[in-house]
C-alpha cells in the first residue's frame, strides 16, 4: 500500500491539480474579461467545491465510519455504481492522463522556445523574428521524462513533487508581479511601473526565470500526474501474465551516492514507450491553449460532476424526482453543457490551427 502524509499529499496535489491549471488560466481569464472572467472561475470553483464534498462522502462504503476504503477513484465508483460505468470512467481517466502528458509535453517546449527568443529578441534588439522549431525542445523534454518516468511509485517520488509545487509558487510569482507592472505601467518610465520603478527598464530576466521554472514544474506535474496510468498498467499486466519474468523480475543496480535502483524490464520499456509515443503525439498536435481546452471539456462533466453526484445518489439512496434528486441532475445537465460548449469552442481552436499547420514543422 502507498504511503504519505499531509505534506506529501498536497505537494502531489499543487504538482498535478493547481500548478499546472494556473498556466492556462491568465489567458482564459483574458479572453472572458475582468468581469466575466472572475465571475465564471468563482461559480466553477463553487461547483468544484460541492461535488467534491460529494464525492468525499463516498470514501467509504456503507457506513461511514468503519465502511470499506475506496482507496481510487474507480474503487469508490465500483462501490457505488459498478456495471459498466467502472470501464467508462476508468477509460476517460486514462485517456485524460495521456491527453495531460501531451499538454505538458507542448507547454515545457513553449516555455524552453520562451527562455531562448527573449534572449535571441534582447540581443538582437528586437530586429531579428527569432523565429524556431518546438521538436528539438520536445524530444529534449521526452528524453528527461524517460529518465524521470523510471522512478517507481509515488512513495518514492515526493521529493520531486515538493520540487515542482515550488517552481509553481515561483512563475505563479513572478506571473502577479508583471501582470500586475503592466496594469499600473502608462509607460516605459513611469512611476506607477513596479519593475521599471527599482530599475528593472528591461525585465526580460525576470521571465526567463519564470519559464524555467515552469518547465521544472512540468517536469515533475507530468511523472505524477502519470503514476495511476503507469500502475494500472503495470498492475493489470502482473497479474495477466503472473508467471512472467520479464514481468515482475527486479534486478538491484547500485547508484553513487543514492543506494541501489531495482531496475525492472516491463516497467523500462512500457514506460518508455509512453513517454515517446506522447512526445510525438505532441510534435504532430502543438496547439497548447486548444489542447488543455479540449482535455479540460472532456474530463470536466464525468469526473468532477456527473460521477460524484450519481455516487453520492446511490451512497444517499436518494429517491428519483425528489427535491434533492432534481436539484443535483439540474447541476450535472447544466455542466454538461458547459462542457459540450467548451469543447466545441476548443475544436473549432484547433480547426482554425490545422490550417497552417504542417506536421513537424511548427515553428514559434
Amino acid at each position: 500500500m502507498q504511503s504519505g502524509n499531509v505534506w506529501t499529499a498536497t505537494s502531489h496535489i499543487i504538482t498535478a491539480v493547481i500548478g499546472s491549471g494556473v498556466l492556462s488560466l491568465a489567458w482564459a481569464i483574458g479572453q472572458l474579461g475582468w468581469v466575466a472572467g472572475p465571475t465564471v472561475m468563482l461559480l466553477f470553483a463553487l461547483v468544484i467545491l460541492y461535488t467534491s464534498n460529494l464525492l468525499s462522502q463516498c470514501y467509504r462504503s456503507g457506513d461511514p465510519s468503519t465502511g470499506k476504503r475506496n482507496h481510487t477513484y474507480m474503487d469508490a465508483v465500483k462501490a457505488n455504481l459498478g456495471g459498466r460505468k467502472v470501464a467508462v470512467c476508468g477509460w476517460i481517466q486514462y485517456i485524460n492522463l495521456f491527453g495531460v502528458a501531451i499538454g505538458y509535453t507542448i507547454a515545457a517546449s513553449i516555455s524552453m522556445m520562451a527562455v531562448k527568443r527573449s534572449n535571441c529578441l534582447h540581443e538582437s534588439g528586437g530586429k531579428d523574428g527569432c523565429q524556431m522549431s518546438s521538436n528539438g525542445y520536445m524530444i529534449a523534454f521526452g528524453i528527461t521524462e524517460v529518465i524521470f518516468s523510471q522512478i517507481p511509485d509515488f512513495d518514492q517520488v515526493w521529493w520531486l513533487s515538493i520540487v515542482a509545487a515550488i517552481m509553481s509558487f515561483t512563475y505563479s510569482t513572478v506571473g502577479l508581479s508583471l501582470g500586475i507592472a503592466q496594469v499600473a505601467a502608462f509607460g516605459d518610465d513611469a512611476p506607477g511601473n513596479l519593475l521599471t520603478g527599482f530599475g528593472f527598464k528591461n525585465p526580460y530576466w525576470l521571465l526567463d526565470i519564470a519559464n524555467v521554472a515552469i518547465v521544472i514544474h512540468l517536469v515533475g506535474a507530468y511523472q505524477v500526474y502519470c503514476q495511476p496510468l503507469f500502475a494500472f498498467v503495470e498492475k493489470w499486466s502482473a497479474r495477466k501474465w503472473n508467471k512472467s519474468a520479464f514481468m515482475a523480475k527486479e534486478f538491484e543496480l547500485p547508484l553513487p551516492l543514492l543506494g541501489s535502483y531495482k531496475l525492472n524490464f516491463f516497467r523500462l520499456t512500457w514506460r518508455t514507450i509512453f513517454v515517446v509515443v506522447t512526445t510525438i503525439t505532441s510534435m504532430l498536435m502543438p496547439f497548447f491553449n486548444d489542447v488543455v481546452g479540449i482535455l479540460g471539456a472532456f474530463g470536466f462533466w464525468p469526473l468532477t460532476v456527473y460521477f460524484p453526484v450519481e455516487m453520492y445518489i446511490a451512497e444517499k439512496k436518494i429517491g428519483r424526482w425528489t427535491t434533492r434528486w432534481l436539484g443535483l441532475q439540474i447541476l450535472s445537465f447544466t455542466c454538461l453543457v458547459v462542457s459540450v460548449a467548451a469543447a466545441c469552442g476548443s475544436v473549432a481552436g484547433v480547426i482554425l490551427d490545422l490550417k497552417s499547420y504542417k506536421p513537424f514543422k511548427t515553428t514559434y
